[in-house]
């Protein structure tokens, strides 16, 4: 069997670890071509090619840990093509739905506010999870079997350190930049230029969070930070109750989408509900196919 062809620079930008800035701009060759220096060496371009030089290792650094923290193997223990399909099928229906509603019964105001309402959803869940994932845990815990219990303690500990490095992240950029401003204003004027490096290490600091939390968010949320390794079943839990907090908060926030009352209620419990009747659904077909309890 001849051997496989090496992947090309593009292509490996879609693995978890991408390329080197070096073999970036080699461009798979031994060296680094002529253009590339006199591109890298003409200051007109340095407003450009400086950030570039900068951010690219940057966003290298925070993609690697981001995927070694939350792999693709951490979505589900058991994929189930059938429940992947039902839930496909349920989010597009739930799209269409909404452009209908807003089309038929929506004013300018509400575009504005579905629209607040979908960026909340991104900003709100990791928090919902972070806050309510600990607690569907240690039911689960408490409901299984001894002998599960002692399978769950190294998972446990993989899914606690991925949620506390998340928190960190989060806590980390704004205390830095909190720091830097309060303590600018108390700086000597004759120590200003000393004081400049730690501004640039905070903004460095910033940015590196900022890209860690676009590359981890995602597979943060879908994996339920990594709490299928504990349990086949808690992703789907956690789908189910968190839907059902988030639900609570755009009541809170948006109030019901618009319509007569008989279409707000059901719109408004149509998506929890859907939800999770095909969590309990993945749960039983965990049990039936695959033998797996809440106890096990």
């Amino acid at each position: 069997m001849p051997p496989r062809a090496p992947a090309s620079l593009w292509s490996r930008l879609r693995e978890d670890e991408w390329p080197t800035l070096a073999e970036m701009l080699r461009g798979g060759r031994p060296t680094v071509h002529g253009w590339v220096w006199a591109v890298l060496a003409f200051p007109c371009t340095w407003g450009l090619t400086l950030p570039l030089l900068v951010l690219y290792p940057l966003a290298r650094s925070a993609r690697i840990r981001a995927r070694r923290l939350f792999p693709a193997s951490g979505y589900r223990h058991h994929e189930d093509p059938e429940v992947a399909r039902a839930q496909r099928a349920r989010a597009w229906i739930a799209v269409v739905v909404s452009v209908l509603v807003l089309v038929v019964y929506g004013e300018a105001e509400d575009l504005g506010q579905a629209q607040e309402q979908y960026f909340m959803r991104l900003a709100v869940t990791p928090w919902l999870l972070l806050v309510s994932g600990p607690v569907v845990v240690a039911l689960v815990h408490r409901m299984a079997s001894p002998q599960a219990r002692e399978r769950m303690r190294l998972p446990l500990r993989t899914a606690r350190r991925s949620a506390l490095w998340y928190l960190g992240a989060l806590a980390v950029s704004p205390l830095a930049t909190v720091l830097v401003i309060a303590t600018a204003p108390v700086v000597p004027e004759d120590l200003a230029m000393l004081f400049a490096p730690v501004t640039f290490l905070s903004f460095l600091l910033t940015t590196w969070v900022m890209l860690f939390m676009l590359f981890s968010t995602g597979r943060a949320v879908r994996s339920g930070f990594n709490s299928a390794q504990v349990h086949a079943a808690l992703p789907a839990l956690l789908t189910g109750v968190v839907v059902w907090e988030f639900a609570i908060v755009g009541l809170c926030t948006g109030g019901l989408p618009p319509g007569p009352p008989p279409v707000q209620v059901c719109v408004f419990l149509a998506g929890p509900l859907s939800v999770t009747a095909l969590a309990w659904w993945e749960i039983d077909r965990l049990r039936t196919r695959r033998g797996v309890s809440l106890r096990d």
